[in-house]
């Protein structure tokens, strides 16, 4: 699998705009993990511009993290508008299976909306592709079974799909890439999962290959984690330092500690 480990160079230099309807538990970290990767972040929510504002990104995060119906209309707007640009959208069904509204939601969006990228963990992957029974286990080590469920999902919605885990599993039915990189700590804190969302916008936003973008894009992500994870004193140092360790890799950085394995 061939992807490119400079790619945050790329998001550097062109600055894509990335639109996001998101968590508002999360939104300002999103935020600030999109400019620490390079990328220009904007948060329009309300449905008298979001078509609007789709129209002028380079790519759009839907989130569903603190979800009402208002929001779901405007992110079908959203997501039509950026459709018709040609942009990516990445989805981040947070809670899906949780309740039937989180689940019918995020159903709509991959009916109503070409979602370029579907980022969940395995269970809220599972939910919406229909595999609950199957899901028990699997997101304490199972990655085989993960990536099965991952790439017969990736073929139902002609869509790449990455799996968050302690192994991340990136697929789009085809070919298949587990990221080792990240850091323990990122569990401890509100927002990790969110935040990288819009890190793979970013990266999916300057490059044609949408499973290389998620790649680097998720290397890159679990790099400065494991960076900052290394001096943290415990979750609140944390969250600051993956900002700063974010803000200051390299290409060089990427090649030297990624973790991935292919097939």
């Amino acid at each position: 699998m061939n992807w490119n480990p400079d790619l945050i160079q790329e998001v550097r230099k062109r600055r894509p705009l990335v639109h996001q309807i998101t968590n508002e538990v999360t939104v300002n970290d999103c935020a600030n993990i999109t400019l620490s990767c390079g990328a220009s972040p904007v948060m329009a929510y309300a449905p008298e511009e979001v078509a609007e504002m789709a129209a002028l990104a380079s790519a759009l995060v839907l989130n569903i993290g603190t979800l009402n119906a208002n929001q779901v209309e405007s992110m079908i707007q959203a997501g039509r508008a950026a459709n018709e640009k040609g942009i990516p959208v990445v989805l981040d069904p947070v809670g899906a299976g949780a309740t039937s509204f989180r689940t019918d939601s995020a159903k709509r969006l991959l009916e109503k909306v070409h979602i370029s990228h579907l980022k969940g963990n395995a269970g809220e992957i599972a939910t919406l592709a229909g595999e609950v029974s199957q899901v028990r286990g699997v997101d304490s080590g199972e990655v085989d079974h993960i990536r099965t469920i991952a790439v017969r999902a990736a073929r139902k919605w002609g869509l790449t799909i990455i799996v968050t885990g302690e192994k991340d599993v990136i697929t789009d039915g085809d070919k298949w890439v587990e990221v080792s990189n990240g850091h323990p700590l990122m569990a401890t804190v509100t927002g990790t999962g969110c935040m990288c969302a819009p890190v793979v916008a970013a990266f999916a936003a300057v490059s044609n290959d949408p499973v290389a973008a998620s790649v680097a894009a998720m290397v890159t992500y679990g790099i400065a984690a494991e960076q900052a994870g290394r001096v943290a004193e415990g979750p609140g140092s944390f969250r600051w330092r993956l900002f700063d360790a974010l803000h200051a890799l390299d290409g060089e950085g990427v090649r030297d500690s990624a973790q991935v394995q292919s097939g």
